[in-house]
């Protein structure tokens, strides 16, 4: 199999699980981050530079088959941050003669009541949700004039060591302490979640197979259920007693949003629990033929950093 070199810009957990993949199938890698930060492997070079600098990523792109966009923007940062580096990437992509494959999610598609598919529209309606339909649609453009070829996957809300998570840091070490821990609304929406590791694959994949290019997809995800079955589930698996679970109330979030930009950025996005947000990945294991981890699986991957013990998930490098 001949080596091929990949451009891989950012190194959270999704953009070093992606440099981990890479490493493994024996390619070169370039990760790119503001710090310089990323796996310590053979054949990984890692670079300080900034994303949104299009002159200097056309320059780290040179000779790369893939262009991997992991980037991740400060949460409430998205709408200054995002158009310049989405449009050096593109950039880079193009100059080089590459794939661009992008880490996305499923705002798009707006204020949904049924079950998410690759075709249904990108009505929006909200600043982050334009933020990523802005960048979908300018590297489509740019793909169907013949000027480069794109993909995307579009995955849930992350689970996954490292993975920032409604069922992470802010909640877990209290469910597994026995004691109480509360969560946005509601506990008892069924969610979708994907695994840290089933995005790194499928961005891969994607990188790799010309069938894919000009259409986005998602993310192969075993894991269905509310917040309540995930963490009841968690702490059965951990021995700890059954969880303690309350809600934020909506007064709460916007008080809070006062001092945190974080939760300041929650309202627009509260729809996602507030109802059933379940997204169909169906296509990518039909028509690619990718397979999800399993959902217990996934659940002990998860857990593993907070109880120190070793991930058996299949995909972990």
């Amino acid at each position: 199999m001949t080596q091929r070199t990949h451009l891989v810009v950012g190194a959270g957990p999704i953009g070093s699980a992606v440099v981990r993949r890479l490493a493994a199938q024996g390619d070169r890698v370039r990760v790119v981050t503001r710090s310089g930060s990323g796996p310590d492997l053979p054949g990984v070079e890692k670079v300080a530079a900034d994303a949104a600098d299009a002159a200097r990523m056309r320059e780290l792109a040179a000779g790369s088959a893939v262009v991997y966009n992991c980037v991740n923007p400060a949460y409430h940062r998205w709408a200054t941050d995002w158009p310049p580096v989405a449009a050096a990437l593109l950039g880079a992509a193009e100059s080089a003669d590459a794939v661009l494959v992008t880490t996305a999610n499923l705002y798009g598609y707006g204020h949904v009541d049924r079950r998410m598919t690759e075709d249904m529209p990108l009505v929006g309606g909200y600043e982050k949700a334009d933020v990523r339909n802005r960048m979908w649609l300018d590297a489509l453009a740019a793909h169907e004039a013949g000027r480069v070829r794109v993909t995307e996957a579009r995955g849930a809300d992350y689970v996954g060591p490292g993975a920032e998570s409604h069922l992470g840091a802010r909640v877990l070490p209290k469910v597994l302490a026995g004691k109480k821990a509360q969560v946005l609304r509601s506990l008892d929406t069924r969610h979708t979640w994907t695994y840290t590791e089933d995005m790194a694959m499928t961005l891969v994949a994607l990188g790799s197979d010309e069938r894919a290019w000009g259409r986005p997809w998602h993310v192969p995800s075993a894991l269905e259920m509310s917040q309540r079955e995930a963490l009841t589930r968690l702490a059965e698996m951990a021995g700890a007693p059954a969880p303690r679970l309350g809600e934020y109330s909506p007064v709460l979030v916007r008080t809070l949003g006062v001092f945190i930009p974080l939760m300041r950025e929650l309202p627009d996005v509260a729809y996602q629990m507030n109802r059933d947000f379940l997204m169909d990945s169906s296509a990518a294991q039909r028509e690619l033929g990718l397979v999800p981890t399993p959902a217990d699986e996934v659940l002990a991957a998860h857990l593993a950093p907070y109880t120190g013990a070793g991930s058996t998930a299949r995909h972990a490098a």
